[in-house]
């Protein structure tokens, strides 16, 4: 390890205190250094505490499982021979620099990554300070003194000989020069080494005791011998006196970066040279490494900069410079490119997973049955025995952040786990037999699962999946509700940010149950038994506070009920007035579009800001709905149309709200038959592309449509897609 006087000149080397120079010293350079240096440590408070985004490997080789696992500053992710799992180890040794720091805990270190490797070590927080406590114990050589006995060994030499003509105008030649020649000075046996003894005898030699006040020529060696092995080479002296001879090849002097928006930039430095000082990068002027930033960070050995996960607001030119020596630097041009991984729909079909551009109808990604699963190398749909071709069976997806998809393979009683950000299959997990239904419950960042447990429904069972989009260890937990048939959480939308309380409810049974979404407990039951109803479908409003329930229809009843909850009290007002059918309310809240299923008749109620319900029209149509979303106008602000499926018929039902008029998308094929989703009454989904999005997509039996809202026309077909009735939308990452 360096000793603490060698530290702290190297901090005098890197330009955070001004030599003291005399004669030829560059006055202008000196001051441009003093100035970058208070301009640094201006930021002093901050705390040089870098993120480190890298994934590092044990020696179990490159391993999927570690490509999500980020470790903190001083350690690097292995994979645990024994558990098959990845987990943060403390690194076991750091590259040699001279970046020399203090620890909060009153110690010094040679570097940033001898400092956080203690830190792992230790167990504890250990941070950077700027004090000169840890560097300075007792010394009486201080800086300024150290300064100076440079300074009059430059001049000495300077008398001793002169540099050539030739030199006179190239300010850096000449102190080369200068050094080269005191180095030949000091080295008295001329083996290329300056050891403790020829200084000694040299200081003798010319009496200079009284000429340098508390320093000496062996200070030299204590302040400048960065490998610390008691001698001081030539290049070792060039350092000291800040003469560091730096390279950049022309053809990078400016190099073009284009990256897509979502992923992960690294600009290498490619300025090379001996023992150079630190890089410094900087954005319009302004010093980056420093700064802190949650998205720009790891100014590490390797002088590179990273920028975690791109977007459009980092594209522009970043430099990189040695410090101290800003006149030679490189340019990096950073262009982004706009289309990502997100905007897309993920269509999970019998031949896999689809990730289709919307706008150009363009298959980005297609992962087939056979392909592999990251952490347990199986495929993403096994081959079933006794089956002539290789298929995917799937019922639920949801999208998680726009980070992972979570997906439901019921054959294999398991929820597969998609990273958007490479388009891969990462993670199984295995849960309750026969999963058909997820949520994902973005207040609380956890997926819920229903599974059936049989085709009959027998044993059904809740499950959950804490902090989903962590990526880190997903678990899954068993909630302790029995005979749940199906469950409802409201969405979140741009008013209505956090949802705390969800429902369950038996097919069977005349009540919902009122659920803590945060505590995973059971809060009430709300008996329903009064209006014989036995619910099967609800919605919500924040409007009012409206909990709708659609009441399941039986024989005696031509019709669906509809029941209508007061959020507030949690009681019954009493039925939607004559209105039955599955209940929709649009993303503002302000329309409530119920569909039945059997006489085909759409009704749009609009709930006002006084909490009222008041029916807008009644539609008769000939479609039997069986799924309806809702799209933005792109013409009237704060309008809605709908969009609905039949699970009967080739047309689609588009319907703008605030007027009632209504259009049909003709011929998009026949729909998926009932026999082939067993999983809901949904057997044609409707799925739009965000709130802001103006793509919607629809499966027939053996094709997917896309449709553009914006024109409400139909944007092309891609056929071969079977079955592809499970559809997720990715947006901007």
């Amino acid at each position: 390890m360096m000793t603490s006087r060698s530290f702290w000149c190297s901090l005098v080397l890197l330009g955070v205190f001004p030599l003291v120079t005399r004669g030829w010293m560059d006055v202008d350079r000196s001051r441009k250094l003093y100035s970058d240096a208070g301009r640094l440590h201006q930021e002093d408070s901050r705390r040089f505490e870098v993120t480190r985004r890298k994934v590092f490997y044990g020696q179990d080789g490159l391993h999927a499982s570690c490509e999500k696992k980020y470790c903190g500053r001083g350690s690097k992710c292995v994979v645990n021979r024994d558990t098959n799992q990845p987990e943060c180890r403390c690194v076991e040794d750091c590259k040699s620099s001279y970046m020399p720091v203090c620890g909060s805990d009153g110690r010094f270190y040679e570097n940033h990554c001898q400092l956080h490797r203690a830190s792992c070590l230790q167990r504890k927080k250990i941070y950077i300070i700027h004090s000169k406590d840890c560097f300075f114990k007792g010394d009486t050589c201080t800086m300024a003194d150290y300064s100076r006995l440079k300074s009059i060994l430059l001049d000495l030499q300077a008398h001793r000989q002169s540099p050539s003509s030739s030199l006179a105008k190239d300010r850096v030649a000449q102190k080369r020069f200068l050094i080269e020649e005191l180095f030949k000075h000091l080295d008295l046996n001329s083996d290329g080494h300056l050891s403790s003894s020829e200084l000694t005898q040299l200081m003798k030699k010319e009496d200079l005791e009284d000429d340098l006040l508390g320093c000496t020529l062996e200070d030299l060696l204590q302040f400048d011998d960065y490998n610390n092995d008691g001698h001081l080479t030539l290049q070792e002296l060039y350092t000291a006196f800040q003469v560091v001879r730096l390279s950049l090849p022309e053809d990078q002097r400016v190099t073009v970066t284009t990256i897509t928006v979502g992923l992960s930039a690294v600009l290498t430095c490619s300025i090379r040279g001996a023992l150079q000082p630190p890089i410094v990068w900087k954005r319009n002027g302004v010093i980056l490494n420093f700064l802190d930033l949650e998205d720009i960070n790891d100014f590490g050995e390797d002088n590179s900069l990273y920028i975690t996960k791109v977007t459009t607001i980092h594209m522009g030119n970043y430099t990189c410079h040695a410090y101290g020596y800003e006149e030679l630097y490189q340019t990096h041009i950073l262009q982004v490119n706009g289309l990502s991984v997100g905007n897309m729909f993920y269509v999970f079909s019998d031949d896999g997973i689809t990730v289709l551009q919307p706008n150009e109808c363009e298959i980005r990604r297609h992962m087939r049955p056979e392909e592999r699963i990251f952490t347990s190398y199986e495929e993403i749909c096994p081959r079933v025995e006794g089956e002539d071709t290789q298929s995917c069976l799937w019922a639920s997806a949801v999208n998680v952040r726009d980070k992972y998809i979570y997906v439901t393979q019921p054959k294999q009683n398991r929820v597969m786990i998609i990273d958007i950000q490479t388009q891969k299959a990462i993670q199984s997990l295995d849960v309750d037999p026969l999963p058909t239904k997820l949520h994902y419950d973005k207040s609380h960042d956890q997926v819920w699962v229903l599974s059936w447990g049989d085709m009959r429904q027998s044993s059904p069972t809740l499950q959950v999946i804490p902090e989903a989009s962590a990526g880190e260890n997903p678990h899954v937990i068993r909630t302790p509700f029995e005979g749940v048939d199906d469950f409802f959480i409201p969405p979140t939308n741009l008013i209505i940010n956090h949802v705390r309380f969800g429902f369950i409810f038996n097919q069977s049974k005349h009540a919902v149950h009122k659920i803590d979404l945060e505590t995973v407990t059971h809060i009430k039951t709300i008996n329903l038994k009064a209006h014989s109803c036995v619910p099967q479908a609800m919605a919500y409003t924040h409007l009012g506070g409206y909990y709708f329930v659609q009441c399941r229809r039986n024989h005696s009843v031509a019709s669906s009920l509809q029941l209508v909850i007061d959020s507030v009290t949690d009681t019954v007002i009493g039925p939607n007035g004559d209105v039955s059918g599955t209940p929709h309310v649009s993303p503002d809240g302000q329309y409530l579009v119920s569909a039945d299923e059997g006489s085909g008749r759409i009704r749009v109620q609009a709930l006002t800001v006084r909490g009222e319900i008041k029916l807008i029209y009644d539609l008769k149509t000939n479609i039997r709905v069986s799924d309806l979303t809702f799209q933005p106008s792109f013409t009237d602000g704060n309008q809605y149309y709908i969009y609905a499926t039949s699970h009967l018929q080739t047309d689609v039902l588009f319907v703008e709200l605030s007027t009632g008029r209504m259009n049909v998308l003709k011929n998009l094929k026949d729909p998926i038959t009932s026999k082939d989703w067993p999983w809901s009454s949904y057997n044609r989904i409707m799925k739009d592309s965000g709130l802001f999005g103006q793509y919607l997509i629809t499966p027939a039996k053996d094709s997917l449509f896309v449709i553009n809202g914006r024109q409400n026309t139909l944007r092309c077909e891609v056929s071969g897609i079977r079955r592809g009735n499970t559809v997720v939308w990715v947006g901007e990452v």
